[in-house]
């Protein structure tokens, strides 16, 4: 399966700092979406206000969006 390693290598680049700066708002919305299950509600409001009060939801598709701009770029 070379293909689909090398389609997720396309869009997975952690030493990338752009790559970085779209996957931190994806994983901070994932976990203030996630704030009824593990129930830090305090921790959740504290990653909230450092992204300025965004919801979930805006952090998740702005990370989203990122990296996939990022893979479609050709370098």
């Amino acid at each position: 399966m070379p293909t689909g390693r090398k389609s997720l290598r396309k869009y997975v680049k952690p030493l990338s700092l752009t790559w970085l700066a779209s996957a931190l708002p994806l994983l901070a919305g994932a976990f203030m979406a996630f704030e009824p299950v593990h129930h830090l509600s305090d921790w959740s409001k504290a990653v909230g206000l450092t992204f300025g009060g965004a919801s979930p939801y805006l952090l998740i598709n702005a990370g989203l969006v990122g990296i996939g701009l990022r893979g479609a770029i050709k370098p």
